[in-house]
């Protein structure tokens, strides 16, 4: 049974006015948590209300609080004696292992003053510890895709009884390729359920997988900035499609690209130009949706360090990456995504530093600039100064 939230059809400002489970106000107040974010404001009441949600905010926007803290106050409000074994009531799914680390940190300081088991599930280490925190059932469980798989198939976890589904960041899933494991771990759940599902952007893709996962849900939305930062100057360089190569040879021999960062929009595409880039003796990375975690962090850490000049990535990598000394962007390919346009150039100009970023136009790019220009407001300037 789901609690009702007085608080539902009027704005919310704080905490305090949602009427969460008293622990729960506890564990906010020490942790200094007063005002409510416009992702936890719009979202949090009809979550706490049982509806199905889908929330388009961005990272750093709250988020984590804006799904557990409701989630958490359910839970409480329904309590069991104990789950059952090999179960949890609530299941958060999250891209990466940092990301899922992150969660499980927050959602232990919100659940400091709670008797509340959780278990966190991601690859990459040894299981065995993971399926031993699963044998008398958790309350909650936060795992990367593959791992929850893994550990489903081998009869570690059941998830008939799963009260609360979480798709965290459900746009960087799909590009990294989970959209089948999703769907997996989809079917096994119970009908039944509130599911709540946020990403950073909504392309077609996101729309689908919301509609065949979720029951007549609420949307919520923050307002994203379509602004670019004034620290990054951009530019279109026109180029026929046989000669973007050519032009990226070019741009790289300028010695002021000292930390470069390349946007593919496909893995194949990112692969091609990683063994283009090796053969002409630059120093390069490349990380994609098919790549390992580790082998992608440790192609992100040679990038960071400064062992590697350039590094090769699709949009999975266009909100991960946080590394304040990337001189240019270069879109090698432009996105067909509009909001990806901004999180990609932003990925320089940051800290107190400025940064260049090029996108490179082609044919049949027409419409994807057209729809980034409409988001900006703005058109893109034209740099002729290049010889293809």
């Amino acid at each position: 049974m789901h609690l009702k939230s007085k608080t539902q059809n009027r704005p919310v400002k704080t905490f305090s006015e949602l009427e969460l489970d008293n622990n729960l106000v506890s564990a906010l107040t020490s942790l200094g948590l007063v005002d409510l974010t416009p992702i936890q404001s719009k979202a949090i009441p009809s979550i706490l209300s049982g509806r199905d949600l889908v929330g388009i905010a961005e990272t750093g926007t709250g988020k984590t609080a804006a799904f557990s803290l409701p989630v958490l106050h359910q839970l409480l409000q329904n309590p069991v004696e104990r789950p059952v074994p090999k179960t949890t009531r609530s299941l958060i799914l999250a891209p990466t292992r940092e990301l899922a680390q992150q969660i499980a940190e927050n959602i232990r300081n919100y659940a400091t003053h709670i008797p509340f088991k959780t278990t966190l599930l991601y690859g990459g280490v040894p299981a065995k510890s993971q399926i031993k925190s699963l044998e008398r059932g958790v309350d909650m469980v936060i795992a990367t895709p593959g791992r929850l798989l893994d550990l489903f198939n081998a009869d570690k976890l059941w998830l008939g009884k799963v009260e609360h589904f979480v798709l965290d960041e459900a746009d960087r899933m799909l590009d990294m390729g989970f959209i089948r494991d999703i769907q997996r771990i989809a079917s096994q759940l119970p009908k039944k359920r509130q599911t709540l599902l946020f990403s950073a952007t909504f392309p077609k893709s996101i729309a689908n997988l919301a509609n065949s996962l979720l029951d007549d849900p609420v949307k919520v939305q923050v307002a994203r900035s379509a602004k670019v930062t004034d620290r990054v100057e951009h530019f279109l360089l026109k180029v026929p499609k046989d000669r973007k190569r050519s032009l990226l040879d070019h741009l790289l021999k300028k010695p002021e690209l000292r930390k470069v960062l390349i946007f593919t929009r496909t893995i194949h595409g990112a692969n091609k130009l990683y063994k283009f880039l090796t053969k002409l003796e630059i120093d390069a990375a490349v990380i994609h949706g098919n790549k390992a975690q580790n082998t992608r962090k440790k192609a992100i850490e040679t990038f960071k360090s400064g062992t590697v000049r350039v590094l090769v990535a699709t949009d999975i990598a266009a909100r991960g990456i946080d590394i304040e000394d990337i001189t240019h962007v270069i879109n090698y390919d432009i996105p067909t995504d509009p909001d990806s346009y901004i999180h990609r150039i932003g990925r320089t100009g940051r800290a107190s530093g400025n940064g260049i970023a090029y996108s490179f136009l082609s044919e049949n790019d027409d419409k994807h600039l057209d729809a980034i220009e409409r988001l900006l407001a703005q058109k893109i300037p034209l740099e002729k100064n290049h010889p293809f």
